[in-house]
């Protein structure tokens, strides 16, 4: 009987095809470069998280100092800010393949560095603040530069759903990371164990980056320096679309991030349970990627953009008016889904718009962006529940957060009306460049990513 004549099977049809529309895009994975980086990463990333763990736990273990637990933030931060623009500079000058293997060499060789001190015991704050120092700037211009890769890896109408497996991916080393390193640090040895761990799940990394091909870029962009770190910068600025990507992310980091406000949450308002709500927002992402494949299909990426943050922004503030834990647990959720979008969309739109000779500086400064913003909107919510309420600096924050990220999106047209379909013109700082509003995947001259 045909599909015609049953309506049973017509209509199990039907839902299948509706399914694979709402569910993730796999299409990314049936190729094999693309596959093997994505699995090396993803492996890769759950190890980061439990170090990103294990090393503050263990400086707080040495010195039982919160001061010093807070300079590993500092330490990290200045080298992600200099190391990610530096970084993207030289992406766009030399074989990204041989900067990827060996910025990721870097940070699996700070891995084993830890794990030493461990074993050795030698109970040093300053040589961990040193290591973790180097190991963030490593995995700065590693991260610039796996970016600009993804473009050459997968054809254009594929760079949506490499996005999503990626960001999902990473968030789930989020969630289960810190998980297994609060089991790890607990036991005798445990950070040794938590390091080891670390260094041997990175191995994939490296495995996948080993196995690239070449990925030099088409056009030199000179010698790498301080003058194609501001040609980048300036590129952005010339560029409504690309300007307004960074900024809507800013404000959403920066005036709705309540990561901060969380412990004092957990004592004042739910009497515990800060693990959940750290984990919370990742755990929405998660859900959100498992359900991404219509944003493949989106057009009016901007537009999505625009209102995702406004998502992200409005659960945020209830998040911050409830009072019932679980109630805040499912609305940090619901703004870490709208989160997943947001960086979707604004990675397609930089990984799509720029040229191939600009995606490693502009990948580097979303490195910094994606890197800092939330750091700055610790120390903003932080200085706001200082000064006022913990509702004020939460909700009253991420309140603001969607009137700016509302004006500021209407109000810079190119950014509004930017649409995939249409081709659309980049500055290049003394004229334009018309770009085809769709083109096949740019692979480098003698890659084969069949193998």
């Amino acid at each position: 009987m045909s599909e015609a004549l049953d309506p049973d099977v017509g209509a199990s049809s039907g839902f299948r095809r509706r399914l694979r529309r709402v569910a993730v895009d796999t299409r990314p994975l049936a190729i094999p470069a693309f596959r093997r980086t994505f699995l090396g990463q993803g492996t890769a990333f759950v190890g980061t998280m439990v170090t990103s763990v294990a090393a503050p736990v263990q400086i707080y273990a040495i010195s039982h100092s919160s001061l010093q637990v807070g300079f590993a933030g500092l330490v990290g931060l200045i080298p992600m800010i200099v190391f990610g623009l530096y970084g993207g500079a030289v992406a766009d000058a030399v074989d990204r393949r041989v900067l990827y293997l060996s910025s990721s060499s870097l940070t699996w060789v700070v891995t084993l560095a830890l794990l030493a001190q461990s074993l050795l015991s030698l109970r040093s704050v300053a040589l961990i603040l040193v290591l973790i120092g180097v190991q963030t700037a490593a995995f700065a211009v590693s991260s610039s530069t796996r970016g600009a890769v993804v473009p050459a890896l997968v054809p254009v109408e594929l760079v949506s759903a490499a996005n999503a497996l990626n960001f999902t991916a990473g968030n789930v080393g989020s969630v289960l990371g810190p998980l297994i390193a609060g089991v790890l640090v607990g036991l005798d040895h445990g950070f040794a164990y938590a390091y080891g761990l670390d260094a041997l799940l990175f191995t994939a990394a490296l495995y996948s980056a080993f196995r690239l091909p070449a990925l030099r870029p088409p056009t030199t962009a000179g010698r790498p320096g301080l003058r194609s770190v501001l040609d980048g910068l300036l590129f952005i600025g010339a560029n409504p679309v690309l300007l307004m990507s960074f900024v809507v992310d800013i404000a959403a980091m920066v005036l709705a991030m309540p990561r901060a406000l969380f412990p004092q949450a957990a004592a004042t308002r739910f009497h515990g349970g800060v693990g959940l709500l750290y984990s919370s927002i990742a755990a929405g992402s998660v859900l959100a990627g498992l359900s991404s494949g219509w944003i493949g299909r989106v057009r009016r990426q901007a537009v999505v953009l625009t209102a995702a943050v406004v998502g992200w922004a409005v659960a945020i503030a209830l998040a911050g008016l409830a009072h019932a834990y679980w109630l805040a647990v499912v609305l940090l959720a619901v703004g870490g889904a709208a989160d997943l979008v947001s960086a979707v969309c604004r990675q397609t739109i930089l990984q799509t718009y720029v040229p191939d000779g600009m995606r490693g500086r502009l990948q580097g400064v979303f490195t910094v962006v994606v890197a800092g913003g939330p750091r700055l909107g610790d120390l903003r919510a932080g200085a706001m529940a200082s000064a006022t309420t913990l509702t004020v600096a939460w909700t009253g924050s991420a309140l603001l957060c969607v009137v700016v990220v509302v004006v500021a999106a209407v109000a810079v047209r190119p950014f509004w009306r930017y649409d995939t379909s249409q081709p659309h013109h980049v500055a290049l700082g003394s004229g334009s460049v018309p770009l085809p509003a769709s083109r096949d995947g740019e692979l480098p001259e003698g890659a084969d990513l069949a193998t």
